[in-house]
């Protein structure tokens, strides 16, 4: 019984893992995608590249989250210092990110900046993954 909980915790840890790869993946390419079209814009505007900052760095947060959860998963599993070590680092760095990303965007609230505001001529509002916020 022992045997098949460990099995099933390494295959859990392993798909919230891939989850985290294919959350960041996805926000590093979305991200670069609407920086190119912001280098081939001249009339890019500040708020647009803050707004991009902000939309990729809710993308690591979330795929932060999901390391996280990873990692709890493992440890849970064979609880070495090594790895209470790295659940500790990773939590450390989410919260830091997460506090400073919050503040900016409330900053963004107050000054009436939208987080996904930027979009290219050629994407559709549909095509829009909506914002993720805590």
């Amino acid at each position: 019984m022992e045997e098949l909980f460990l099995s099933i915790a390494r295959k859990a840890s392993l798909l919230v893992e891939m989850a985290a790869v294919l959350i960041v993946s996805y926000g590093a390419l979305e991200s670069f995608v609407k920086l190119l079209w912001i280098v081939v814009t001249p009339a890019t505007s500040h708020g647009q590249r803050k707004s991009l900052w902000r939309r990729f760095g809710m993308w690591l947060l979330l795929g932060l989250e999901f390391e996280l959860a990873a990692d709890i998963i493992r440890s849970v599993i064979s609880p070495t210092w090594k790895d209470i070590a790295e659940l500790g680092a990773i939590a450390v760095i989410r919260t830091f990110l997460n506090y400073f990303l919050e503040k900016d965007l409330e900053q963004a609230e107050e000054t009436g900046e939208a987080v996904g505001a930027f979009e290219p001529a050629g994407l559709s509002s549909s095509s829009r993954v909506p914002a993720v916020r805590e």
